[in-house]
């Protein structure tokens, strides 16, 4: 074995529903050096905790890792969603919490909660106990009586929460304590979310606390295996919107790390694939999962665990019940539907995988794959007794829609012998039938697609379709095609959601109801919110804050990024002026003509174009990484010290007059290496915002100040 020195190595495993996949990354360039992959491993006594760690140690092995070369690791984990699906949850205890009076009377009722329903048609749920104390009486005698009350009852786990609790933690942090002393796992509601709402918080509360102990237990077991392979950096966690944090911070917080899953592709999209407008797809054998990349942030929205609203962030996924292996569904005279059954369910191989000489006499048989499904999915018995069907990736394989780089790639003679009968029962040609197929999922992606676009107010001139997964070539093609939008499938695609782990950032997220907020609440959030970063394991001197306020509602949302080690990327090869604008160029696609530099700055390029009456922008950084895309906008390079004028500026000059409102630009500064947006209803809230960024910084530092209109 040869000897090796300097390497530095991130390591990422994501746990999938059959496979356990590891890569390992160069730190520097990015480049992977070695993937490992095992059968996730759900009924080992670890559960899921043991594939990871063997994934790990043979990845280590197999390529010459060194413990000492490992600077950074992470897992997503299926284990908070598998406890909730299998209700392996523990009963929870409430001491709730208020002030006297009608408030006292109000809180009471709220903090009262039932049990937490998670399957209704099986009866699985979360057992709820619950006590109540009046603030005043609030003492260390009376909080262990209460504890001890919900313990004979039969709660496992203890859940603080007191109304106006996001105000003052104080009494919540006094039954923390207690609950601590006598060795029992214990959540405190304003730990989990800062907004109001209290029976929502408390809830989100409870759900955090019922899956604990098994989090707790399987993080302990994950943790001491990697520390005996002699890694000694931090194991991160995947959170479901996209970041992770350290195991210590995922032991008081596991609900976090539900629905983590699509995260880890949603971030392999965003990091390798540099997207930062774009909806990405993960196309599997039975479903697609979809979701959108804004101005480089995956969009976000509140889970719903069970049903039950949350205060929990995760990625805003859509599933979708057609992908690379549905089934196909007909009717005398045409294809009525795909999906949302695949051809593992059935018990069936692709057609386009089963080799050509097989496929003889094939005969037409319609099927239920499921008790209580339809009998008009379509499958093929051959001469010689295998049961075959076609499929989506059939399908596209037979219209020539699926490069053989790709892992859809299949023989379409196949295909095609096998669709022949039903395209003969139904009429048409084989091509007729291949494109029926394509389009029934089209008008279900497309709805989809449309639906996020709307949504997240993309720029749909910018917008590109992002595939991972191995079906994505069975669909995406087809679809961007459809809808003239550029698409993009990643040379790994197949392991796009470790790669995602590997390179994901510590993400962190404060939010608050706030009206009219000042200039000082909005620097106390970030302050907040970068600390959190910090304790969740990002380097502090990486942390960067971005902060949105919502005028309807009066909530101020603080998201805090950061790496985990100092000045992670900074190694990676800068990209000159001539490579920035090959990248725009092609970024901007054959519709935008002129393309040409804008202004500059020692981190940044702003690339503009033309394209009917519109000026598209592209900002670069000096890492190749394309920043912001908009469709229609102005940039002014200016110094710190003049740039309200600017603002002021761009603020007029791009305004956009409809008939009865006026649509004002979205702003995107440029300083030091970074990039920040600011959209806001009125001009002094941007302003406001802006100065937190700007107001510590050299008068003379040169800056971008890019204007956005969105709607025209």
């Amino acid at each position: 074995m040869s000897k090796h020195t300097n390497r530095a190595i991130r390591m990422g495993i994501d746990v999938g529903g059959t496979y356990t996949k590891c890569v390992a990354m160069d730190n520097v360039t990015h480049e992977i050096v070695g993937k490992n992959q095992v059968k996730t491993t759900h009924d080992h006594e670890s559960g899921v905790a043991a594939g990871v760690v063997q994934s790990f140690q043979n990845c280590m092995d197999e390529n010459n890792i060194l413990p000492e070369d490992v600077v950074f690791v992470a897992h997503s984990t299926t284990q908070a969603t598998n406890a909730f699906i299998e209700g392996d949850v523990a009963n929870v205890g409430i001491i709730g919490v208020s002030g006297g009076g009608i408030e006292g009377f109000l809180a009471k009722r709220q903090l009262n909660l039932k049990d937490i329903v998670l399957d209704e048609k099986v009866g699985r749920l979360i057992k709820v106990f619950n006590t109540y104390i009046k603030k005043k009486m609030l003492t260390e005698e009376v909080i262990n009586s209460n504890i001890d009350e919900l313990i004979n009852q039969g709660a496992q786990v203890i859940v603080a929460s007191m109304a106006f609790g996001v105000d003052s933690m104080d009494e919540e942090m006094m039954i923390h304590d207690c609950v601590e002393k006598k060795n029992m796992p214990v959540t405190m509601a304003s730990d989990i979310t800062k907004l109001y709402g209290l029976t929502r918080r408390t809830r989100t509360a409870a759900i955090n606390a019922s899956i604990l102990p098994k989090m707790m237990s399987t993080a302990n077991a994950t943790e001491s295996s990697v520390r005996s392979a002699g890694v000694d950096v931090p194991l991160m966690i995947m959170r479901g919107d996209g970041g992770v944090m350290e195991i210590s911070e995922m032991r008081k917080r596991p609900i976090l790390t539900a629905l983590s899953g699509p995260a880890a592709s949603v971030m392999g999209s965003l990091m390798y694939l540099r997207a930062s407008n774009a909806i990405y797809f993960e196309v599997g054998g039975t479903t697609t999962n979809i979701g959108v990349i804004k101005n480089g942030r995956p969009g976000v929205d509140y889970a719903k665990i069970g049903g039950h609203d949350t205060f929990i962030s995760s990625l805003d996924v859509r599933i979708l019940g057609c992908a690379g292996g549905s089934m196909v569904r007909i009717n005398d005279k045409e294809v009525v539907d795909v999906g949302p059954r695949s051809a593992h369910i059935a018990g069936c191989e692709y057609a386009c995988f089963t080799p050509e000489e097989e496929i003889e006499d094939p005969t037409i048989e319609m099927v239920s794959p499921k008790q209580g499904d339809p009998a008009d999915y379509v499958i093929l018995i051959l001469k010689n007794g295998k049961r075959i069907c076609f499929t989506n990736t059939c399908a596209a394989n037979v219209l020539g829609l699926i490069d053989e780089k790709y892992f859809a790639h299949g023989n379409a003679n196949s295909a095609r012998k096998a669709m022949q009968p039903v395209a003969d029962k139904l009429g048409i040609t084989v091509e007729e039938m291949a494109t029926q197929i394509l389009n029934k999922d089209y008008e279900k992606i497309s709805e989809c697609i449309n639906s996020l676009a709307e949504k997240y107010q993309l720029d749909k001139e910018s917008m590109k379709l992002v595939g991972c997964g191995g079906g994505a070539a069975s669909l995406v093609p087809y679809c961007a095609n459809k809808m003239d939008l550029q698409y993009s499938i990643p040379e790994n695609a197949e392991v796009i959601s470790s790669i995602g782990v590997a390179l994901s950032m510590v993400r962190d997220v404060v939010e608050r109801v706030i009206p009219s907020p000042t200039k000082q609440d909005i620097s106390d959030l970030k302050k907040e919110a970068a600390d959190m970063a910090v304790s969740s394991g990002a380097s502090p001197d990486s942390v960067e804050v971005h902060i949105e306020i919502d005028n309807q509602t009066g909530k101020v949302t603080a998201i805090a990024t950061g790496s985990t080690e100092v000045k992670a990327t900074d190694l990676l090869k800068e990209c000159d002026e001539s490579e920035a604008y090959d990248l725009a160029k092609q970024d901007f696609g054959s519709k935008v003509t002129d393309v040409e530099l804008a202004e500059k700055t020692d981190k940044f390029y702003v690339f503009k174009g033309v394209r009917d009456d519109k000026q598209p922008l592209r900002i670069v950084d000096k890492k190749g990484f394309i920043k912001v895309q908009c469709s229609n906008g102005s940039v002014i390079k200016c110094k710190v010290k003049d740039y309200h004028e600017a603002i002021e500026k761009l603020w007029e000059d791009e305004a956009y007059f409809k008939t009865d409102t006026v649509i004002r630009p979205d702003f995107f500064v440029c300083f030091g290496p970074r990039v920040s947006d600011y959209s806001a209803v009125d001009l002094e809230q941007i302003e406001l915002l802006i100065d937190l960024d700007l107001g510590d910084r050299d008068p003379e530092e040169e800056v971008l100040i890019t204007a956005s209109v969105m709607g025209i």
